[in-house]
């Protein structure tokens, strides 16, 4: 009853940003690729807990960021990466610009 009321529910509410965020990252994906390739690093580092599973350290995040103050001079709205608690929204940012066409499968324990 309260969905019809409010419109949508407490789930999709939470799902919002993402996609809103997705959809923008897309629109810019194609200049954030030709940027990303003049900077050393960034996409492997960008793509390393989606490749090893492995989170970043602090000091990756820093550099992190510090490539995206640069793609910030070419699409501003990645300043939303810069801002705090934005580097949770990092693994937005390397789904939407991974190539890849499918995820690379989970290692389980003793597999190598």
């Amino acid at each position: 009853m309260s969905d019809l009321i409010f419109g949508a529910t407490a789930e999709e509410d939470s799902e919002m940003p993402r996609k809103m965020l997705r959809k923008i990252l897309v629109r810019y994906k194609t200049i954030i690729h030709a940027e990303a390739d003049y900077m050393k690093g960034f996409m492997a580092l960008l793509m390393k807990p989606r490749n090893t599973g492995i989170p970043w350290t602090r000091t990756e995040i820093r550099d992190l960021k510090r490539c995206i103050w640069h793609l910030a001079h070419y699409v501003p709205f990645v300043i939303v990466f810069l801002l705090p608690f934005g580097s949770l929204l990092l693994p937005v940012m390397a789904e939407v610009l991974d190539r890849r066409r499918e995820r690379r499968p989970e290692k389980v324990n003793g597999d190598q």
